[in-house]
């Protein structure tokens, strides 16, 4: 069953097609130039004019709303609870599959975002500074599952995100490199109370077991204010992924600091052979077993085709 589906009985979510999503834009101004596009666009991606007029400026008017319902809320809060607290912010998750483009939509949603009146501060970060350090997934034998929920330091981003919201200064986060595909040893950055907050990664919309006793089991999404999931077919995220791999070949692979510098003289034949033994072994089971079927949980689902142009979306009722 596609909780996608339009025709699915008691849907929670409103199905919009391409050309209906787009006329929700309505009259939201246009605040990216055709350079800064570009630039927010990741290497395998495909983003363009046409893309961010017809699906992220109707997607930033509805978070537009829906951050200022929050903002009138929690002000109703306060006042009733009669209490004086600290600025709250919003936070919004991005997850899909690796290769589905969820940097390139977190990007942009940070741009345009950002350009609002009257100018939130906007911030944006990975849970990829979350995954343990490599010498520590190798004494565990989890480099195989690298991505995978247990991979990830959750407490720390649990306390992280948990700060975040309680509204603390200069909260810090681990940075990743993708270079070196690790940690990298005491280097932070340091989130100061933004307005809003795009936390982008493949399992932020993961669960937990329930207890039998009934006590609390905190997650990521505990913290978000909404969700967006990007979609795609598995084997267009296949596709996606090979071509990134052959890309990365020619360019980063290169770089004797790469930890896939191993794969930069492959043939054609060669990296395509090891970029599909390593989707299928890897980010196969990953999507299969934990990203997939957290989709239903998010509040927006963006579906894309072949092409990385997104076909159709899907909110999820109030």
């Amino acid at each position: 069953m596609d909780i996608r589906a339009a025709d699915l009985q008691y849907n929670p979510y409103r199905i919009f097609s391409r050309k209906q999503w787009a006329r929700l834009r309505d009259d939201t101004p246009m605040t990216l130039e055709a350079g800064e596009i570009a630039a927010l666009r990741s290497m395998h991606d495909r983003l363009d004019l046409k893309e961010v007029e017809e699906i992220y400026l109707p997607l930033s008017r509805l978070l537009s709303i829906y951050v200022d319902a929050m903002q009138r809320l929690y002000e109703a809060q306060r006042r009733f609870l009669r209490i004086r607290d600290r600025k709250v912010p919003y936070i919004i998750g991005v997850a899909g599959s690796v290769a589905v483009g969820k940097s390139t939509t977190a990007r942009v949603l940070q741009a345009l975002l950002a350009r609002w009146s009257p100018r939130p501060k906007v911030d944006l970060v990975t849970t990829d500074g979350f995954l343990f350090p490599n010498a520590v997934l190798e004494r565990q034998g989890l480099m195989q599952k690298k991505g995978f929920p247990e991979s990830y330091d959750l407490p720390m981003l649990l306390s992280f995100l948990s700060d975040i919201k309680a509204g603390r200064r200069q909260v810090r986060a681990p940075v990743y490199s993708h270079l070196t595909y690790d940690i990298i040893p005491n280097e932070w950055i340091e989130i100061d109370r933004p307005d809003i907050l795009i936390v982008e990664g493949v399992n932020v919309l993961q669960t937990g077991p329930l207890p039998r006793d009934g006590k609390a089991v905190p997650v990521v999404s505990d913290f978000f204010d909404f969700s967006v999931y990007i979609d795609a077919e598995e084997s267009v995220l296949r596709d996606w992924y090979v071509r990134r791999f052959l890309a990365l070949r020619d360019t980063a692979f290169l770089d004797p600091r790469s930890y896939f510098n191993r794969y930069a003289l492959l043939s054609d034949e060669e990296a395509t052979a090891t970029a599909i033994a390593i989707w299928e072994r890897t980010n196969l089971a990953n999507l299969e077993d934990n990203i997939l079927p957290t989709r239903p949980r998010a509040a927006l689902i963006m579906k894309k085709g072949a092409d990385h142009v997104v076909e159709t979306v899907a909110l999820r009722r109030l």
